[in-house]
C-alpha cells in the first residue's frame, strides 16, 4: 500500500472518527440536557395549549429544553393518543418543534471547538466526581459540548484534504441539483433520525473548510426537515388513528413548508444571496437559514392550522370503529418510552387511569352482588382482564423505564408506581370475587337477613368511598387528605367487625343460613383488603423514604406533618 493511499485511509477513518464523536457528543448533550430539565419540562408540558400560539411556544421551549423536535414530536403524537390533546393543538406543538431545533444548528456554527478539550476536561471532573445531582448532570451536558466539538476538530483536518481531493469534489458537484440534495437530506435524516444531527453535520462542514455550496446546503437542510417526519411516523404504527393523523400532519406541515420555501429560492434567489451577504461565515449561514426558513414556515401556515387538520382528516378519514379499546396502553406509547422524564409522567397517567377502572369495577361488582344482576357480574369480570392487562404491561414498561437515566426523585416515583400498581390490581381481583357470587346460580338460592344486606351496603359504600378518594389522593398528589384516608380506613375496619360479630351471633341465634354466611363472610374479608389497599395507594405519594405499611408508624407521619 502506498503512502498516499495510506494517508487517504487514515483520512476515512478520522473523519469517520469524528462523525461518530460528533453525533455521540449531541446524544450526550440532548440526555444531559433532558435529565436536567426533566420535571420543569414535564410541567411545562402540562400547560394548557388552548390557543395555537401557546402550543407553538409550548413546542418551541420544550424542543429547545430537549434538543429533539423527534422527541417532541413524538411525544405530541402520544398526547393525541392518549386524549390529551387534539389534532389542531398538536399540530401546533409540531410549528413549535421546528423553530425550537433550531437553537442546535446556531450553538455548533459558534467556533469554540478550540475549547473542546477542557469543556471534555471539567464535564468529566463534574459527573465523575461530584455527588450532587444537578452538578453531574450540568457535567454531563459539558462533557456532550466538549464531544461534539472535539469531533469536529477531529473531522476537521481531513475533511480539508478531502475537499482537495477531484473525486470528493465531483461528489458535492453531484449534489449540486437541488432535487438531489433534497432527497439525499431526507434520505440521511431517516437513517440517523435527527434533523438537527444532519443540519449540524452540515454545519461542521462549513466549520472544517469544505467548500459545500451554499444551494446545495440549503436543499440538504429542506430534505432534513422531511426526513426527521420518519420518527413520529414509526411511532404512530402502535397507536391509535387519530395519533396517525398527527404524525401525518408532521409530514404535511413539513412538507409543505419545504416545497413552498423551495419554489420561492428557486425564483427569487436574492434571498440566498442577502443571506450570505448579512451572515459572511458559512457555517453562520447555514444555521440562520435553518431558523429563517422554520420561522418563516410557522407564520405563514400557523393560520391554517384548523385546514391543515380537515386535510389529515380527509387523508385518514374517521371509522366507525375508531373508538380506542380499553385494553392497550393509552399514555405509554412506544415513543414516548424513548423519552424517560416524560415516560415518568406518562406512567402515573397510566397508573390513575388503571385506578379509576379499578374502583368503577369495585362500585360495579358491589351493584352486581346487591341487585343480582349477572350481565353486570359478567361486565366486571370482562373489566378484570383489561385490569389484570394493564398490570403486566405497566409492571413491564416501568422496569423499562427504571432502567433508563433518571433522576434519583423518578426512581423514587418509579418504585413506588410499581406498588401501587399491584394495589390497584389487587382491588380489582377482589371486586372479581364479589362479582363471581352474583354470576353463578348460587347467588339466586342465598338467604341473607336483611340486617346483613344492610351491613353489607353500609360497608360496601364505605370501601367504595375509601377507593375513591385514595384514587384522587394519589392522582392530585393531595398529601392534605391523607389522615382523612386513614380515618376512613381505620372506620372501615370497625365496621368489618361488627359485621363479622354480628354474624357469628346470628349463627348462634340460627337466624342466618350457614352457607349464605360464608359468603357473606368472604365478601366482608374482599371488601376490607379492599380499604387496605386502598390505604397503599393513598399513602404511596409520601414516597419510597416515608411509605411504611405499619399502621403505627402511619400514625406518626399524620401526627408528625411530615407529608
Amino acid at each position: 500500500m502506498g503512502e498516499s493511499t495510506w494517508v487517504f485511509v487514515q483520512n476515512i477513518f478520522l473523519a469517520a472518527g469524528g462523525l461518530g464523536l460528533f453525533l455521540f457528543g449531541m446524544t450526550m448533550m440532548s440526555d444531559g440536557l433532558e435529565r436536567m430539565a426533566g420535571d420543569r419540562m414535564r410541567v411545562i408540558l402540562e400547560r394548557a395549549t388552548s390557543t395555537r400560539v401557546k402550543g407553538i411556544l409550548v413546542g418551541a421551549v420544550v424542543t429547545s429544553i430537549i434538543q429533539s423536535s423527534s422527541a417532541t414530536t413524538v411525544l405530541a403524537v402520544g398526547f393525541v393518543n392518549a386524549g390529551m390533546m387534539t389534532l389542531t393543538q398538536a399540530i401546533s406543538v409540531i410549528m413549535g418543534a421546528n423553530v425550537g431545533t433550531t437553537i442546535t444548528a446556531q450553538v455548533i456554527s459558534f467556533r469554540i471547538d478550540p475549547i473542546a478539550p477542557l469543556m471534555i476536561f471539567i464535564g468529566l471532573l463534574m459527573h465523575m466526581f461530584f455527588k450532587k445531582k444537578k452538578i453531574k448532570n450540568l457535567g454531563f451536558v459539558l462533557l456532550g459540548f466538549g464531544i461534539l466539538f472535539f469531533g469536529i476538530s477531529v473531522m476537521g483536518e481531513p475533511l480539508k484534504e478531502f475537499s482537495q481531493n477531484p473525486s470528493f469534489q465531483s461528489i458535492l458537484t453531484s449534489t449540486h441539483h437541488p432535487i438531489l440534495a433534497l432527497l439525499v437530506g431526507i434520505a440521511f435524516t431517516a437513517i440517523i433520525q435527527s434533523s438537527s444531527a444532519t443540519t449540524g453535520i452540515i454545519v461542521a462542514m462549513y466549520l472544517s473548510g469544505v467548500e459545500l455550496p451554499f444551494i446545495t446546503a440549503v436543499f440538504l437542510v429542506l430534505g432534513s426537515n422531511i426526513g426527521t417526519c420518519i420518527t413520529a411516523m414509526l411511532s404512530s404504527l402502535a397507536a391509535n388513528r387519530e395519533s396517525k393523523r398527527a404524525a401525518l400532519s408532521h409530514v404535511l406541515f413539513n412538507t409543505i413548508g419545504c416545497i413552498f420555501f423551495g419554489m420561492i429560492i428557486m425564483a427569487f434567489p436574492g434571498i440566498l444571496t442577502w443571506i450570505q451577504t448579512m451572515w459572511p461565515d458559512g457555517a453562520r449561514q447555514v444555521a440562520m437559514f435553518h431558523t429563517i426558513f422554520n420561522l418563516t414556515t410557522v407564520i405563514l401556515l400557523v393560520s391554517f392550522t384548523k385546514q391543515l387538520a380537515r386535510l389529515v382528516q380527509a387523508i385518514l378519514p374517521v371509522r366507525p370503529d375508531e373508538k380506542a379499546k380499553a385494553k392497550q396502553l393509552v399514555f405509554l406509547t412506544p415513543g414516548i418510552m424513548q423519552t424517560p422524564s416524560i415516560a415518568v409522567a406518562q406512567a402515573h397517567r397510566e397508573v390513575c387511569r388503571m385506578g379509576k377502572m379499578a374502583a368503577d369495577n369495585l362500585t360495579l361488582a358491589v351493584d352486581a352482588f346487591s341487585s343480582k344482576d349477572q350481565k353486570k357480574a359478567e361486565a366486571v369480570l370482562e373489566t378484570e382482564e383489561t385490569i389484570d392487562y394493564l398490570n403486566h404491561q405497566i409492571t413491564s414498561c416501568l422496569v423499562q423505564i427504571r432502567g433508563k437515566g433518571l433522576s434519583s426523585r423518578d426512581i423514587e416515583q418509579i418504585s413506588m408506581m410499581l406498588r401501587t400498581v399491584s394495589d390497584i390490581e389487587r382491588i380489582g381481583d377482589h371486586a372479581e370475587n364479589i362479582a363471581e357470587y352474583a354470576a353463578v346460580d348460587l347467588i339466586q338460592d342465598l338467604d341473607l337477613s336483611a340486617q346483613a344486606y344492610e351491613e353489607l351496603h353500609t360497608l360496601s359504600q364505605a370501601v367504595v368511598e375509601a377507593v375513591s378518594l385514595a384514587q384522587e389522593i394519589y392522582e392530585n398528589n393531595d398529601a392534605l387528605r391523607l389522615p382523612l384516608i386513614a380515618s376512613r380506613e381505620q372506620s372501615i375496619d370497625d365496621l368489618a367487625e361488627n359485621c363479622i360479630e354480628n354474624h357469628i351471633d346470628r349463627l348462634q341465634n340460627e337466624q342466618c343460613d350457614p352457607r349464605s354466611g360464608v359468603v357473606f363472610t368472604e365478601i366482608i374479608i374482599d371488601l376490607e383488603r379492599c380499604a387496605d389497599h386502598a390505604m397503599n395507594i393513598a399513602f404511596s405519594i409520601l414516597g419510597e423514604s416515608k411509605w411504611t405499611s405499619d399502621h403505627d408508624e402511619i400514625d406518626l407521619v399524620l401526627k408528625s406533618g411530615r407529608y
